[in-house]
């Protein structure tokens, strides 16, 4: 069993120390700013009042474009561009090397 870690992130302005195991740390920052992200859009909105409604709503939010693929999409599309910036970088490294 690996040793956990003790991490702090911050979320609407508050810091919550976290564990996570050691290969998790960057996952645990990931969902951090995801999450933040959405509270911040629920809040900015001003229909719901309150931290823990807001919060309420962000994990109904969530939970729903789970179920509904839509997170899926999102993720696929952001890796969609990183992988055509990445052969775009390979393109332009293989051109350079060719003038070589």
């Amino acid at each position: 069993m690996k040793p956990q870690n003790s991490m702090t992130v911050s979320i609407l302005d508050k810091e919550y120390r976290v564990s996570c195991g050691p290969d998790e740390e960057e996952n645990l920052l990931a969902a951090a700013s995801i999450l933040n992200k959405k509270l911040g859009e629920i809040k900015k909105k001003g229909a719901v009042i309150g931290t823990e409604r807001i919060a309420i709503m962000a994990a109904l939010n969530m939970c729903h474009e789970v179920l509904t693929g839509k997170a899926m999409e999102t993720e696929n599309t952001n890796l969609n561009e990183r992988i055509s910036s990445l052969s775009d970088r390979i393109d332009t490294a293989m051109r350079e090397i060719q003038l070589v």
